[in-house]
Formats: structure tokens, C-alpha cells, sequence
């Protein structure tokens, strides 16, 4: 039942488009999920789309297929070429229409980012994150090329899509036709703004001609390119107002090439931080402008429109965290929202590691087949203890109390969390409270017990009588001994994220993991948070610059901070793969230093002494020495409780293994033993 006063007004109002009128003006945007190039992917996919559909999304937008071969992301990449390719498109068409939604096939040219040596682009130019020198495409290659989209928008549309989305953001193809950065050609795809429009515009044109005037064609156009030789705001809206004449029904705001050294969807990016960028384009076309990037919850999108930045509102990664999202924001309930982090871990990095994307909040995603909405229904409900209240224990007692088993949860601290609780502490992680609020309501909503403050032994379980004990006491620090560790002014990272210790101005942090990452970016963002997002990063809110772009802020800290770790590989080398260089880059401007390759030989009245990478006794005369040298399982409860009780005993997370831990594998493991107990 629709509330009688929607607390998102603007969002839940109906918007049409060529033929179709959309309930709401959210659309979910275009992410490869991997099951797209998989043996009986589709079936999967058509599942993932159905309840996305089902949970109330105006449009959806598939991930990108490419026209043809050379354009495809890899080898084996998913293309739209062939009437075998549309027909086994059908059911996810299908599937989408029978649950009252509406979906449209995005057409993605990688260019020189395909990763393949049969790359081609509008000039022979490398790009920097790929390692195939892409072939200069002919003035024959370009009109086959076109042709190419033509043939797979007609073959989308008898496939059943309701329209296309042509990416011409991103960096991939069509946007390396239009900024010379790219395009360095002198005939007429190349040179003046007119002739490297050409090859968009000819798309649109063909594809309008070809489909007809029901079909929706969506441009995502590169709105602000955040590279250098990128392209004018004034070459922007030229392009925009072309892009409509030519047929054009929406257009996407695209943001940053993957190229550019600049965050775009990252946590640390402001929720809905580049809707200034689409508000700009207002008034210029009179077709819907779509915004995008870092929305993930109603309130954000409802304040762009509100403000009138936009007519839409894409969330990508928001419909992997909760496929209902739009229906629990109709229904105001916000607050059941398992809310996107923006930490990409389980879904953009799985997919640059040729994996199936799913989310690291809701394991669920891209696994729909194989994990129901909800685990079968108990015939005897168990009597189940969770200890530990961190990310395994919450997701665990969650699924269990779902199934209908009677849970309790005992926490040792004042509030559920766990790791969380520290990771939410770090400058621009802030959206990790968003899931501890999230399991927190669910937990209660589900029927859980949580017992708050309570360390849990066997004498208290033994009192009420448990059949199942999961032990999800997550990870210690890990002893950290050298002469001198005892030192007063050697402490922990868990102290002094938790403000428990301040530490000087002189700092030398032992451990340069994703922990001794996290404590680093906590000691040294002064200079960031005084000049906010935009200055830190360079990036041009008036859109005057080429690109987008102006000399970044200057972000040194007033603290010298030294990293340091045993192995000689570089660090950081083991962050998520497309996070990684954030972290690495916004240490690097603040001037901490890196050390590899040392062998620690004594903390003392002089500082931390040590011997470089090249066996040189080096001394750092530090205030404090914080230890970030990995952490052990806690799990010294397990084996009491297997002996105390005629239960049986399980452990998760950090409490199981602490090698490789991290909160995907932590809500994994949880959620699989309460769907199976």
C-alpha cells in the first residue's frame, strides 16, 4: 500500500518517455554482473533483473554488450552481433516485462580499453590502464563500425528491449572520438568539434531511422571527462543539444574516464557529489537529464530532483546492495534500506578479476538462483546463540531468525557492529553506520534477541539452553614483539581509532595493510577535510577548465608519518583492486612516507630502529609507534564451548580464520551458516 504522504515526492512522480511512462523517476543503471559471458548466465540474469523489477525500478538499464568483437571488453566479452544473440536475450525481456518493468540493452564499444590485441580506436594512442596498443581505426572500419550499432540496436529491439543506452562516457569509444586526448585524426572523423562528433551523431541517426520512434535511445554523454585534453563545457553542450537533434529520447551523465586519477564512485565521494555537473545542462536540451554516481539513498535523489539538478536519478550499485530499494523508499521506509557502502570490494573488483559481481552487504546478489529471497522455513524451530555482533554475527543471526529459529545475540560492547564500528571511524567511510543500522532494524523486525554489553561463556548459554552456538568473535591484534614494544608510546590501532590514545605529530605506523592503510588516512586528513572533496581531488565545480579539471589542493599534513612493512612489494598492493590507487595516491599528497624491504631490530628512547632495504641501520625518533601488524582469530572460546555444552559449536569469520579476512568473506560465512542451520 502506497503511503498517503510520500516523503519523496519528486521521486515517486511519473515521467514519460517516447512511449513509455515510468512510475518513478529512478533508474537502474548499467553494471556487468559476469553472468553475461557465462554458460547459462542468462537464466541467472534474468533473475537479477526480475527483482530489481519487482523492487520497483522505473528503467533498468543492462550491463554493457558491445556491437561486435573488437569492441567487446575481453576475450569471449558479451556482444549483441547475431539473431543467436537476441534470442537468448529474450529471457531476461521477458522476465523484466512479466514483472511490470521496463529494461534497456546498453551498447558499450570499448575502444582502446578492450582488453584484447584486436583493439581499435579513432588513433593508435596506448591507454594507461591497459596493456594492448589499440589499431587506428580506417574511414572503412568507422562506417562498418556504425553499421555495427545499427545491427545491434534492431537486434536488441527484436530481442524485446524497450531501448538502448549508447555509452559515450567513461572513455570507452565513442567518448575517445570526441576529445583529442584520443582523436588525433586529421580527415573527417578528427580535428574541429563538428567532425569528432560525427561518429556519435551518425549512431543516434542510424539507430533512430532503424528502430523507429517507440524505441528509447538513452546517450550517457561525458559530462566531465576529469582527464587532461578532455573536453570544454561548451563542447558538452554542443554535443548535448546535437545528441537530441539527432533522436536522442534521455541523456546519462557520464563522469571521469577510468583513466583519470580522481574518485568518482568511491565512499569517500559526497552522496550525489556530481549533480552539480547535470544541473548545469538544464535548460539547454529539452529532453529528461539523468543524473548519477554516489546516490544510494532516497533522500539523496530526492534532493537533486527537489533542487532541480535533474529530471532522473541512476543507482547502480545501490540495486545490488537492496533490490527493494525503491519500494521500501515508496513505502517510507528508509530505514529497512540495506544501504551500497561504495567500497566496490564484491562488485566492480570482482569484476576486473573476471568474476561474478555480487555485493559485499548482500551476498545475495548475482547468486539469486542459488540463495531464495528467503532460506527454506524451519519445521522445528532451533534455539540458536550468536556470539559476536560484527558483520558475520549480525548477517548469521539475520538469516537464522528469518528461517525462523529463536536467536539471541550477545555482544561484549555497547553496540553491534564489530569492525564496522572501526571502519566507520575513517575519513570517508562514514557510509559503513549505514549497515549496522541496517542489520540493527532488521535484527528487530526479524524477531532477534540482542543482549548488548554482554560477554557470553558457557555458564550463561548453559542457563537458557541452546541448540546451535555460533561463535563470531572476530580478530585480535596480532603480539608484536621487538625490544622496546612494551614502550608506553607503542600502541594499537584499535586505540587510537578509537580515540582512546592521542598520538603525537611524529608517528611511524608498523603494518601497511588495508588496517595500517585505514589508521594512516585517520592520522592525516586535516589538510582534506579543510578543503572539502572537490579542492582535495582538483576538480572544477564551475567547469571552466579542459576536463574538468584544476591544480589539486594542497593536502600535506601537519604530521610526519612513516609506513612501514617486511616485504619489499608495493604498498598496498593488496587493496581492492579498484580502490587501491585512491588510497596509495591520497597518502602519497600527504606526504607520508613509504618504507619497504626493513627489518625492525628495536623501539627505544631514539625511536623505531631498523635496518632499509638495502641493510642500512636507519632510526625514525617518533612521538608514537602504532602496530598494524595483523591480527589473530579470537576464537579461545570455541574450544571451551565445544566441552561445556550438548550443543553444537560453530565459528565464523575473523573467530574461524583471520587469514584473508575481510567483511565480504565475514557476511558470506554468516549468511550461509543461518540460511543452512
Amino acid at each position: 500500500m502506497k503511503p498517503e504522504h510520500p516523503q519523496y515526492p519528486h521521486l515517486f512522480s511519473p515521467l514519460s518517455v517516447a512511449h513509455l511512462t515510468l512510475p518513478n523517476r529512478v533508474i537502474m543503471g548499467s553494471m556487468h554482473i559476469g553472468l553475461e559471458e557465462k554458460r547459462d548466465g542468462m537464466k541467472a540474469l534474468s533473475e537479477f533483473y526480475k527483482e530489481r523489477a519487482q523492487g520497483g525500478a522505473g528503467l533498468i538499464v543492462t550491463g554493457g554488450v558491445s556491437p561486435n568483437r573488437r569492441g567487446a571488453l575481453g576475450p569471449g566479452g558479451a556482444r549483441m552481433a547475431n539473431s543467436r544473440h537476441a534470442r537468448a536475450h529474450e529471457v531476461i525481456t521477458d522476465a523484466v516485462h512479466l514483472a511490470g518493468g521496463r529494461i534497456c540493452l546498453q551498447l558499450l564499444h570499448g575502444g582502446r580499453y578492450s582488453y584484447h590485441p584486436f583493439n581499435v580506436a579513432p588513433s593508435a594512442i596506448q591507454a594507461p590502464i591497459n596493456r594492448f596498443k589499440p589499431s587506428a581505426l580506417s574511414s572503412r572500419g568507422i562506417r562498418s563500425t556504425i553499421r555495427d550499432y545499427i545491427r545491434s540496436a534492431k537486434l536488441a529491439q527484436k530481442a524485446g528491449y524497450d531501448g538502448l543506452e549508447i555509452m559515450g562516457s567513461e572513455g570507452y569509444l565513442i567518448n575517445q572520438f570526441l576529445v583529442r586526448r584520443t582523436n588525433q585524426r586529421s580527415d573527417e572523423w578528427g580535428g574541429t568539434l563538428e567532425n569528432r562528433m560525427r561518429f556519435p551523431l551518425e549512431i543516434v541517426q542510424g539507430i533512430r531511422a532503424a528502430c523507429g520512434p517507440d524505441f528509447v535511445i538513452m546517450y550517457r554523454l561525458s559530462m566531465l571527462d576529469l582527464v587532461e585534453e578532455g573536453g570544454s563545457w561548451s563542447e558538452v553542450v554542443t554535443l548535448a543539444c546535437n545528441i537530441e537533434a539527432a533522436g536522442a529520447n534521455i541523456i546519462n551523465t557520464g563522469i571521469g574516464w577510468h583513466e583519470a586519477r580522481i574518485p568518482t564512485i568511491a565512499t569517500l565521494v559526497p552522496r550525489g557529489g556530481f549533480s552539480f555537473v547535470t544541473a548545469k545542462l538544464k535548460g539547454e536540451v529539452s529532453i529528461p537529464l539523468v543524473t548519477t554516481n554516489r546516490f544510494n539513498m532516497p533522500d539523496a535523489c530526492e534532493a537533486a530532483l527537489a533542487a532541480g539538478h535533474a529530471d532522473m536519478v541512476s543507482m547502480a550499485r545501490p540495486f545490488l546492495a537492496d533490490p527493494d530499494i525503491v519500494r521500501k523508499s515508496e513505502a517510507n521506509q528508509a530505514h529497512r534500506i540495506n544501504t551500497c557502502i561504495g567500497c566496490n570490494q564484491a562488485c566492480l573488483d570482482h569484476i576486473f578479476q573476471r568474476q561474478t559481481a555480487s555485493c559485499l552487504v548482500n551476498p545475495r546478489a548475482g547468486n539469486e538462483l542459488s540463495m531464495p529471497v528467503l532460506p527454506p522455513q524451519v519445521v522445528s524451530a532451533k534455539r540458536v546463540a550468536v556470539i559476536g555482533g560484527g558483520p558475520a554475527g549480525m548477517s548469521c543471526a539475520l538469516e537464522a531468525a528469518r528461517a525462523g529459529h529463536q536467536v539471541t545475540v550477545y555482544e561484549a560492547a555497547e553496540q553491534l557492529g564489530g569492525q564496522f564500528n572501526l571502519a566507520r571511524r575513517i575519513p570517508g567511510k562514514s557510509e559503513f553506520a549505514e549497515t549496522i543500522r541496517y542489520f540493527e532494524n532488521m535484527l528487530e523486525e526479524a524477531g532477534a534477541t540482542v543482549h548488548l554489553g554482554v560477554r557470553a561463556d558457557a555458564a550463561l548459554l548453559s542457563e537458557t539452553g541452546f541448540d546451535e552456538v555460533v561463535v563470531a568473535t572476530g580478530v585480535q591484534p596480532r603480539p608484536f614483539r621487538l625490544p622496546g614494544s612494551e614502550r608506553q608510546e607503542v600502541v594499537n590501532y584499535i586505540d587510537v581509532l578509537t580515540g582512546k590514545v592521542q598520538v603525537g605529530n611524529r608517528v611511524a605506523i608498523v603494518g601497511a595493510g588495508g588496517i595500517g592503510f585505514d589508521t594512516a588516512d585517520f592520522l592525516s586528513h586535516d589538510r582534506d577535510e579543510e578543503l572539502g572533496f572537490y579542492a582535495s581531488w582538483g576538480i572544477d565545480k564551475e567547469l571552466e577548465t579542459i576536463g574538468g579539471l584544476k591544480p589539486p589542493g594542497n593536502r600535506k599534513t601537519k604530521r610526519e608519518i612513516h609506513m612501514f612493512q617486511r616485504s619489499e612489494k608495493k604498498m598496498g598492493g593488496g587493496l581492492g583492486k579498484t580502490t587501491g590507487w585512491i588510497h596509495r595516491q591520497t597518502l602519497k599528497q600527504r606526504g607520508v612516507k613509504f618504507h619497504t624491504g626493513v627489518r625492525y631490530e628495536m623501539i627505544g628512547d631514539e625511536g623505531l630502529v631498523y635496518l632499509d632495504a638495502k641493510g642500512v641501520r636507519q632510526c625514525f625518533n617518533c612521538d608514537h609507534v602504532v602496530i598494524c601488524a595483523g591480527q589473530l582469530p579470537n576464537n579461545a572460546l570455541v574450544a571451551t564451548l565445544q566441552l561445556a555444552g550438548d550443543w553444537h559449536v560453530h565459528s565464523i569469520g575473523g573467530a574461524q580464520s583471520a587469514q584473508k579476512l575481510d567483511a565480504e568473506r565475514a557476511i558470506i560465512e554468516g549468511t550461509q551458516l543461518g540460511r543452512s542451520l
